[in-house]
């Protein structure tokens, strides 16, 4: 939302409450407060800009009537109720009530011509020594200082008016007795009566709001003879009617503002301040306000309201300093109003395309073509003298109207050290006295130069007390900043122990996954060297060696078993698995029984070599009897690489032949002993005969 322009003027012929909490709180038992009253007097010119602290001739040739007391709060609200001061100041509204009804309540006691003014700012306050400083108004921690620093402040209409009541009043004209009675006759003439006095008196309080020229809407309720109440819904506020609260007889009259809903703030003056304004007439004007700073204040369009109509609306928002149209020539309606102004003109060059007018004003600013073109001139000419305004800006003091010096230098082509001099001659021509004579002081008397001296004494001693406070304030503050730097000096301490702690931790941790990472990669290279083997022993199993390399021509696979024992068979089929036909070397032959024998004879071995070691008999002959054959080791040209090993074929049919060449020479003594022992027993057999 674009913010409306507003200005800030002193209050001055007015009485000024400041007020701060002294001791104790409004929410406790009895407090206190500091309240300085400052009277501003008759003064014949006006304030500066608003700004800094309120100087004597701002007020009366001897400047403002300053008192300080402290008060309680009943003695504040009495003094409020008997002074009818115009303005109420604090810098926190919370310290004269306790909450939002209270302060309702406490809004509803002051007088109609007193406004209660916070002068830190809305409902987010800022702190009482920001504004002031910004303001350029003294400034202390002292409860006295701070009321004078809100009043100040206040004088320099800097500040929210807090109100809970909107700027309608509710006038009651009711019964004043009661018309209940015993009956008969005499009841019905005194209930005519009352009814009767109740009409007569809303007729005249009618009469005068209507002489007052107030709006108001009526509601009547009609009872026998005449009104039992009548309401006025006026649109002033309570000091701006005719009548006042009554009670009379027959008849009473109650005042009661309408209440907001909440508590609001607004702005303790409206500011006009200087502005340029960019125009689009037509059959629909438009008119754009925007700031020296070229922040757009206000835009209108109309297809109703005449010359005068807008001339009025651009009164109420600001001071023209400089009018500006978005073709060239300058159209007369625009001139016209430039002259109206007194203020200077801005054209451009050209006619300003659409594109370029679109471009430079922000969408959100204009609701249609004619606004979009008015915002468009005046933001052109604060382009073009952007540069100017920066430097009438760094050269004017702050205790000058920049706007006024702008507009002289604008307006009169004068340079800014010429308006600075223009102005300041205009202001010393305000102050001269009509017949040129001096004022002669008297002489004082012994004494009162005695109270002089001791009055300029105590002021010097107050100033040394404040000097010395304001030296303590500004230790307590240093001892305040040390304690928070050693603090967080304390905090980052820690913080760095805590992460030198957790790096160590996390150090540690790391050193422990290198080694552990380590191990594993000394794993994988076993594993991958055990997998090459494997896949070595996996050609060895399923290739001839011809189609592999002729160098291994002749050259067959043979798989060694530690022991002749289950579990290390079980362990080399695990590892190397052992097949039908496999050549299988047992390093140690020695101790095997019959189910080792068996499981060796399940596997089908193609031969089986010995090493070290005596192969047990009931071995032997399970061997036998599965017709594996059997051979040494030493008998076989055998190379191991790691677990794994080759031998030449040629070996192991030679071990295989001779296997087979014992085996029948075994089969045949086997034979001859059967035939033998057959002998034998039929020879028996005829001698027992």
């Amino acid at each position: 939302m674009i913010p409306a322009v507003s200005s800030r003027t002193r209050a001055l012929d007015d009485t000024i409450f400041g007020v701060d909490v002294h001791s104790g709180d409004v929410r406790g038992d009895a407090p206190s407060y500091a309240l300085v009253r400052i009277d501003w007097g008759a003064p014949d010119g006006e304030s500066g800009d608003g700004g800094g602290e309120p100087s004597g001739d701002a007020a009366t040739a001897e400047g403002p009537t300053i008192e300080r007391d402290v008060v309680t709060h009943r003695k504040l609200r009495r003094l409020i109720a008997n002074e009818e001061p115009a303005l109420l100041a604090t810098d926190n509204v919370y310290e004269l009530a306790t909450d939002a009804d209270d302060l309702v309540r406490f809004l509803r006691e002051l007088p109609d011509a007193t406004r209660l003014v916070q002068v830190t700012g809305a409902e987010q306050p800022e702190p009482l020594s920001r504004v002031a400083k910004r303001h350029d108004v003294p400034y202390g921690k002292d409860p006295m200082q701070e009321a004078e620093a809100s009043a100040r402040l206040a004088a320099a209409n800097v500040g929210q008016v807090v109100s809970a009541f909107t700027n309608t009043t509710n006038v009651k004209v009711a019964r004043g007795r009661s018309v209940g009675g015993g009956g008969g006759w005499s009841e019905d003439r005194y209930t005519r009566k009352i009814h009767g006095a109740v009409k007569r008196r809303s007729r005249e309080v009618e009469s005068a709001l209507e002489s007052a020229g107030l709006d108001f809407e009526k509601d009547v309720t009609e009872k026998y003879g005449g009104f039992s109440r009548a309401i006025f819904e006026v649109e002033a506020s309570p000091g701006e009617l005719p009548i006042g609260r009554e009670r009379s007889g027959d008849v009473r009259i109650e005042i009661e503002r309408e209440r907001r809903d909440g508590i609001e703030f607004e702005p303790l003056a409206k500011r006009r301040d200087h502005v340029i304004v960019g125009v689009d007439p037509g059959t629909t004007t438009a008119v754009a306000l925007v700031g020296l700073d070229g922040e757009l204040l206000d835009v209108l369009s109309t297809r109703t309201a005449d010359t005068a109509a807008v001339t009025e609306w651009i009164v109420e928002r600001g001071r023209p300093l400089l009018v500006a149209a978005d073709v060239e020539p300058m159209p007369e309606t625009v001139e016209k109003l430039r002259r109206s102004f007194d203020a200077a003109g801005w054209i451009p060059e050209s006619d300003l395309p659409i594109d370029t007018k679109q471009h430079r004003a922000p969408d959100h600013s204009y609701d249609n073509d004619h606004e979009r073109d008015a915002v468009a001139a005046a933001l052109f000419a604060f382009d073009d003298h952007e540069d100017q305004f920066e430097r009438i800006a760094r050269k004017v003091p702050r205790t000058v109207d920049r706007g006024e010096v702008t507009a002289r230098v604008l307006r009169e082509g004068l340079s800014v050290e010429a308006a600075l001099a223009e102005m300041e001659d205009d202001g010393e021509a305000d102050g001269e006295d009509g017949d040129g004579s001096e004022h002669q002081p008297r002489e004082l008397s012994d004494d009162e130069r005695r109270i002089r001296d001791l009055e300029s004494q105590v002021d010097r001693l107050q100033e040394h007390v404040a000097e010395l406070e304001s030296t303590v304030t500004e230790k307590e503050t240093r001892i305040d900043e040390l304690e928070s730097d050693l603090e967080a000096a304390r905090s980052r301490e820690r913080q760095e122990v805590r992460e030198t702690r957790e790096v160590t931790r996390l150090k540690r941790r790391n050193d422990a996954l290198q080694r552990d990472l380590e191990t594993k990669a000394e794993t994988i290279e076993e594993l991958e060297g055990t997998l090459d083997r494997l896949k070595a022993l996996w050609k060895l199993d399923h290739s001839n060696f011809a189609d592999v390399d002729p160098e291994k021509r002749g050259l067959v696979p043979v798989k060694p078993i530690d022991e002749f024992t289950s579990s290390a068979i079980e362990a080399a089929d695990e590892t190397y698995g052992l097949a039908e036909d496999d050549v299988i070397y047992l390093r140690n032959a020695g101790g095997a029984g019959r189910s080792t024998a068996e499981t060796l004879v399940e596997i089908g071995p193609r031969v089986v070599l010995l090493g070290n070691g005596n192969l047990s008999e009931i071995a032997d002959a399970v061997l036998f009897q599965a017709d594996i054959p059997v051979g040494p080791a030493e008998d076989v040209a055998m190379q191991e690489v790691d677990e794994l090993a080759v031998a030449r074929d040629s070996d192991v049919d030679a071990v295989i032949d001779d296997w087979e060449r014992r085996a029948r020479e075994r089969e045949r003594e086997q034979t001859a002993e059967m035939v033998d022992q057959l002998i034998s027993e039929h020879r028996a057999g005829d001698n027992e005969a």
